[in-house]
């Protein structure tokens, strides 16, 4: 049985502004705003909702990208709106009731108009919900939003335009998380393009790149080394898309960037980040990742390749990967040694993705064995993996900070990278696994996903989201 929380089900007293919000302006799709709902060739609930006997219904119709709101089991007066968000449901348009109406006399129920979910013309990736207030009553209710199948046809295609809804064309980037976790983004809905076919969100890749190349550092350079590399990867992710070669010459000045920094302390390795304050796991797996990357995308380059066998050669000796194939946080810079702090789930993910494009790169067969085995390891864990679904140390409810919800789309990105090359693709059965829960349990009627793929749901953000996406993507 599917779990769906509703994203957002409301009873509240009702509070009429002083001075109404002017209705939000008519937008046409397929058909225009305020069609009738008699022409709709379609009929789907999508959430449902109930306040003084009555109930209070959203229908969508998944052909024409449209909805409705109705309310039965209540008496004439009773009014019924829908509310439309072009922010994941974080606010809407205030005071405009798409087609507010009133249950006429001798009737127990009524119906709204049809109105689009969607404002494709203004690229406005849309959620509905239907309310209600019965006569003569102060509580208004609201289903939860939801939307039509229209770019959300199954599973992974409904999770990219979830995570769409939170895309600021504006900045470029993903409201409700940061910089490096919308790097992490942007690659998740590259991923989608290339595995479902659906292309219709590809104009966020030319818009983030065009919006930010000059931010902080340029060329998506920053103090951060390990950030520095994460959008690196998204510019090859993006290079492999499209063909366009401004994208590797982005990648190719992240990685340069990265090499700078790279020095004799610990025997080698990339700094954390420019103050050379600490040397990590992530930003020397990402290292690896990158350079091997770039070798296997420029013909005839040797620089690139160098840098990452020197790279997993330092990485493999540091420390780092504990003798359970497991892989911590980073070094120690007094002793040098392993820091003994948290094997993060994004740490075990990494170096499965650097080993696969280093063994393409070299032709190393015993690069996937040793990738192998750690993701042996980190698929059977049990504290990584309690009743078979990964969850990172410490997850809780509305927990992870800034950065943790974005951990585990890392890891099964990377953990499906290495089982496409692998023969016989020995952890489909695991990310399906992974997938299948997150859907059954974690997933509200608006496609969002929460932190625990075991559930319960807790909240939406695009860190979340994007994670989600990580893993429909590679478990369809």
């Amino acid at each position: 049985m599917q779990f769906l929380v509703p994203l957002m089900t409301l009873v509240l007293a009702a509070t009429p502004a002083a001075t109404p919000a002017a209705p939000a302006a008519a937008i046409c799709g397929k058909y225009c705003d305020a069609r009738d709902p008699a022409l709709s060739p379609g009929d789907r609930e999508g959430a449902s909702a109930g306040v003084g006997g009555r109930r209070i219904s959203l229908h969508l119709d998944d052909g024409d990208d449209m909805g409705w709101a109705a309310i039965t089991g209540g008496a004439a007066g009773d009014h019924v709106w829908l509310d439309r968000s072009f922010d994941a449901g974080r606010t809407w348009a205030s005071g405009s009731k798409l087609g507010d109406t009133a249950t006429p006399s001798g009737a127990t129920g009524w119906r709204t108009l049809m109105y689009n979910a969607d404002d494709w013309a203004n690229r406005g990736v849309g959620l509905l919900r239907a309310c209600g207030q019965p006569a003569g009553s102060g509580t208004i209710a609201c289903t939860g939003w939801a939307r039509p199948t229209w770019n959300a046809r199954d599973r992974r295609t409904a999770a990219a335009t979830a995570l769409m809804e939170r895309y600021n064309q504006n900045t470029g980037l993903f409201d409700t998380t940061g910089w490096w976790n919308s790097a992490n983004a942007l690659t998740a809905l590259i991923d989608n393009v290339r595995v479902s076919g659906m292309g219709s969100y590809r104009y966020a890749i030319d818009t983030t790149y065009t919006k930010n190349l000059g931010a902080q550092g340029g060329s998506f350079r920053n103090d951060y080394l390990d950030d520095t590399a994460w959008w690196g990867l998204a510019w090859v992710d993006a290079y492999d898309l499209t063909g366009d070669s401004r994208y590797l010459t982005t990648a190719r000045a992240d990685a340069d960037h990265m090499s700078a920094y790279w020095d004799g302390v610990c025997g080698g390795g990339v700094w954390w980040n420019t103050g050379r304050q600490t040397k990590n796991a992530i930003p020397n797996s990402l290292y690896i990742q990158l350079n091997a990357a770039l070798h296997n995308r420029i013909p005839g380059d040797t620089a690139y390749l160098a840098r990452a066998r020197a790279g997993w050669s330092w990485f493999s000796a540091s420390g780092v990967i504990t003798s359970a194939n497991l892989v911590n946080d980073g070094l120690d810079m007094a002793t040098c040694r392993n820091n003994g702090q948290p094997v993060w789930t994004y740490n075990q993910g990494v170096p499965l993705a650097a080993l696969t494009e280093l063994s393409r790169a070299t032709g190393d067969a015993s690069l996937l064995t040793k990738a192998r085995a750690m993701a042996n390891a980190s698929t059977t864990n049990a504290s990584l993996n309690p009743g078979g679904i990964l969850r990172d140390p410490g997850e809780t409810a509305g927990g992870g900070g800034l950065d943790g919800p974005t951990f585990k789309g890392v890891y099964v990105r990377d953990l499906a990278v290495l089982n496409a090359a692998l023969p016989d693709h020995p952890y489909t059965a695991y990310l399906q696994r992974q997938a299948n829960s997150a859907y059954a349990n974690d997933r509200t009627s608006a496609d969002a996903y929460g932190l625990m793929w075991a559930g319960p749901f807790d909240q939406a953000d695009a860190a979340r989201q994007q994670t989600a996406l990580d893993l429909m993507n590679a478990a369809p």
